[in-house]
């Protein structure tokens, strides 16, 4: 039996990999490092876990939104306008 934690992961990944729209904000980028989908993309996060996301791979960027492809990523929930705009837009 999987933990609910690694269907979690599973699932982001799958979606991912299946070229769904995958969005994270805040510090749900630690999921898209737990679901190792960052190597070579371009993502934004709460400050606090921008190394965590580096060394995932990725490239971390002070940007209220960033859309790399499907996955779509914000800082904070001052920035949930841009993030739902770009979701919506990659939808």
């Amino acid at each position: 039996m999987v933990a609910k934690g690694k269907k979690v992961i599973l699932l982001v990944k799958e979606l991912f990999e299946t070229g769904k729209v995958v969005g994270a904000i805040c510090h749900a980028g630690w999921m898209l490092a737990s679901a190792d989908i960052l190597k070579g993309r371009t993502v934004t996060s709460f400050f606090a876990i921008k190394d965590d996301l580096i060394h995932a791979g990725e490239k971390w960027v002070d940007q209220e939104v960033v859309v790399d492809g499907k996955l779509v990523t914000s800082r904070t929930p001052n920035d949930l306008p841009a993030f739902m705009r770009a979701i919506l837009a990659e939808l």
